[in-house]
């Protein structure tokens, strides 16, 4: 691994092994900056021709700090790299060579090996809670955890998307060394963290970017969630590059979820930052790039990022499960059995064809991307953080229809992930929660209930006044995962199955993914469809799904290794596909 030292982020403050603190900021707009420390005279900025500012001289780590932008204006550092008095407050330096890594010569592990637990790090309980839970994870099968976005946000609750310093990890968590910890603790047990970043916005308090360099942002264009980020200047883009080198080259991250990337523009930049962190980054490693994005550019996909959220899959499945066909929903309602098997074998439903919910084309052809390319899910924390309850699948649906999307989920060729807690069953919703100033919080609160005022369940006053105030302690307070919940005797099975359903993924599937593709569908009914591909060693992985209440009666039976069943039933009689049912097998292709 790259020494961190050979790092060095153009934005900041960077503390050096000689005791001196270079400290440098962009801001085209004044002539004159200074770094402001408690209780001594302010120390100005030489300015160069481009707008950046910059300063060396000793400075201890630990030290708090300002940028003056003027005698009575004082603001923090936008790529402050801890915030222990919150975004108002001032920045820290940070010693980013202090901690000694134990796991220093750590490379990661390949992509196909990936089975991704999606982590909110305060609903866990922080940095050393989840360090407790990590033995457990190992033992379960996962190989992944991404840890939602860590972003210093206001106040010391909020669900992840309002961050505002992209350098500072959240100080309610922890300190920057005890993320570290987290980090080091997981490669200790083979397993990769991955890290949310949100690159299309910053949250809507503390955002000092657009106080002091306007041009930060883009007038002309905005996004669902404010003005859009000018990624046409060096300056920007050099902001969020280094931020990436910073998360995988001195907190040894394993790879990035890039958020909501279709509001990124020009999509350019994304090619850029694919090419610069192959360029920046130890070629002995495994890193990792996951993407969110709305457009389902597979193009980005063939550049060279590792896969995509496959939400279509999702939505598909979401469909054929609940029923449920309001919002974005209705763009699966016409045939989703149909949808989903294409989304298993293509990975985008949406290849080009108008959307229904934005009568606009989404999406490219994807049928030539392995499996691999698309991480499938049942829930995450968009799916079930945007619900007005934030209901968990599991309250849902029938708990063996849920077994049967369990099996679909682990044993398909595409990446799995599952959200913290769904591997024992866990009813714990996953509300919204913020914990802005009071005047924001007001908004944020009428704003849910006319976001969800769309929604025919929550049309009605009196059913919006039953939507949680995303302000509340108590929001937040109930969203907490409640860990000891794992060994209780109503949760075991589920445990039990989805650490079977590992197993068998990691024996079988996970030696047998590089180079698969898809083979062959077949759909009886509504729900029942069996779904194949050609395995790396040409040898055929099939799923039989079941979903619908009715049995199946399969004309040609099933052959091969039965790799795993979801009921008991007789090996002889391979013709009848049970209701609420599962079977994989596994063959050679001249076998049927």
């Amino acid at each position: 691994m790259k020494s961190s030292t050979r790092f060095m982020p153009r934005w900041g403050a960077w503390h050096k092994e000689d005791g001196t603190t270079r400290f440098r900021i962009w801001a085209p707009h004044y002539n004159k900056i200074a770094v402001a420390l408690e209780d001594k005279p302010a120390i100005e900025m030489s300015r160069d021709q481009e707008g950046w500012h910059e300063v060396t001289f000793p400075c201890a780590a630990g030290t708090l700090y300002n940028y003056q932008l003027s005698f009575s204006t004082l603001i923090p550092d936008p790529a402050s790299q801890c915030q222990p008095e919150d975004v108002h407050g001032k920045s820290l330096i940070v010693d980013q060579g202090a901690y000694q890594w134990r796991t220093p010569h750590w490379r990661g592990r390949p992509w196909e090996e990936a089975v991704i637990y999606e982590v909110h790090v305060g609903a866990a309980g922080g940095y050393a809670s989840i360090i407790k839970q990590l033995d457990a994870l190992s033992d379960l099968g996962i190989t992944a955890i991404q840890l939602m976005p860590l972003s210093e946000f206001p106040g010391g609750r909020n669900w992840g998307y309002d961050g505002v310093f992209p350098y500072a990890p959240e100080s309610s968590y922890g300190t920057p060394d005890d993320l570290k910890a987290l980090i080091d603790a997981a490669h200790e047990r083979n397993i990769m963290v991955f890290l949310d970043v949100v690159y299309n916005h910053f949250g809507p308090e503390g955002n000092i970017l657009s106080q002091y360099v306007p041009t930060f942002f883009d007038p002309d264009r905005q996004t669902a969630w404010g003005q859009a980020i000018n990624f046409t200047l060096p300056a920007v883009q050099d902001f969020f590059l280094d931020n990436a080198l910073y998360w995988l080259n001195i907190y040894h991250f394993d790879g990035l979820r890039l958020d909501a990337v279709h509001a990124i523009a020009p999509q350019s930049w994304l090619r850029d930052l694919l090419q610069n962190i192959r360029a920046e980054c130890d070629l002995e490693r495994h890193i990792h790039l996951i993407l969110e994005n709305e457009n389902n550019d597979a193009s980005l996909l063939r550049a060279g990022y590792s896969a995509q959220w496959n939400d279509d899959a999702h939505n598909a499945l979401h469909v054929l499960l609940t029923e449920e066909t309001e919002g974005y929903y209705g763009n699966f309602a016409h045939n989703p059995t149909q949808d989903l098997v294409q989304a298993l074998q293509e990975g985008f439903v949406y290849q080009g064809q108008i959307s229904p919910d934005t009568q606009k084309p989404r999406g490219q052809p994807s049928a030539d991307l392995p499996p691999t390319s698309f991480i499938f899910f049942l829930q995450n924390h968009d799916q079930i953080g945007n619900r007005a309850l934030g209901d968990r699948l599991s309250t849902q649906i029938d708990p063996g229809v849920l077994g049967v999307a369990h099996a679909l989920l682990l044993l398909s060729p595409q990446i799995p992930m599952l959200f913290m807690g769904e591997e024992w069953g866990s009813k714990t919703p996953f509300l919204y929660f913020v914990s802005h100033s009071e005047g924001l919080n007001t908004l944020v609160r009428e704003g849910r209930q006319k976001e969800m005022a769309s929604f025919s369940t929550f049309s009605s006053q009196e059913a919006a006044n039953l939507i949680p105030d995303p302000a509340s302690p108590d929001t937040f307070k109930r969203s907490c995962l409640h860990w000891s919940e794992r060994t209780q005797s109503e949760h075991v099975q589920t445990y039990e199955t989805v650490k079977k359903l590992l197993s068998v993924r990691q024996e079988h599937i996970v030696p047998r993914l590089h180079n698969a593709r898809s083979a062959s569908s077949h759909i009886w009914a509504p729900g029942a469809f069996a779904v194949s591909w050609y395995m790396g060693d040409e040898r055929i992985l099939e799923l039989f799904v079941n979903f619908s209440d009715t049995d199946i009666t399969l004309l040609t039976g099933y052959a091969g290794v039965v790799l795993y069943r979801s009921v008991n039933q007789d090996c002889k009689i391979n013709h009848t596909l049970k209701a609420h049912s599962f079977i994989a097998t596994l063959r050679k292709g001249s076998e049927r």
